[in-house]
């Protein structure tokens, strides 16, 4: 298993009036999660779409726990459970400033060929550095 935890904080523009964030903000938390971790690897999207893979989003699952309020700083915990293959699956937890679980979600993406618009497996790299946390 592979876990990963990033830190954001809430902006004004990502709430509504009563200070909630925005229930489709957190798709792009989920994002900013999966991208850091991808960066924690030493890997990139953009680096994978340079060698003509692209990830995405087949599926998305997002239960809302608490609200995520105005200017508070969030951790965003990402969690592989299992290599990938063709398809990856991701679980995300996000927490307050208090450490309470605020929100629970899931995210299924797949790996494509850009030249073919096939599914295609991970890339080798990317086996290669996340295989070590699944043995």
């Amino acid at each position: 298993m592979f876990e990963h935890s990033t830190k954001i904080r809430v902006r004004y523009g990502e709430t509504d009036q009563m200070g909630y964030v925005y229930y489709g903000n957190y798709a792009e938390f989920y994002e900013v999660g999966r991208v850091d971790m991808l960066r924690s690897l030493g890997m990139t999207y953009r680096k994978m779409e340079e060698t003509g893979i692209m990830m995405p989003v087949l599926e998305m699952k997002c239960k809302y726990l608490k609200p995520a309020l105005y200017d508070e700083e969030i951790t965003i915990r990402v969690i592989m459970d299992k290599l990938p293959g063709v398809k990856i699956h991701f679980r995300y937890e996000l927490f307050n400033e208090k450490q309470e679980l605020i929100n629970i979600g899931e995210t299924l993406l797949a790996f494509i060929n850009m030249k073919t618009n096939r599914p295609c497996l991970a890339p080798a790299e990317f086996i290669e550095k996340t295989k070590p946390f699944f043995e």
